[in-house]
């Protein structure tokens, strides 16, 4: 089974734009405080990036990302 975080992710790398927290926890099927923890850890880890625009935060992944999950099971 994938993980929240791994859902997040495959998420990401599917979207053509930044993404609102709300529009990943609706299509990761979590609560929206759920997918802001996990998005600000993996900011937190360099894997995505981030920028408030107004009330919405948006995440997208951060260019090279890959080089953290190196030797990672996939």
């Amino acid at each position: 089974m994938i993980n929240t975080r791994q859902k997040i992710i495959d998420y990401l790398k599917k979207a053509d734009w930044p993404s609102t927290t709300e529009d990943i926890a609706a299509d990761v099927k979590v609560s929206w405080n759920t997918a802001q923890v996990h998005l600000l850890k993996l900011l937190h880890e360099g894997i995505v990036k981030y920028k408030k625009v107004g009330r919405q935060n948006q995440f997208w992944l951060n260019a090279g990302y890959e080089k953290y999950f190196k030797g990672e099971k996939k």
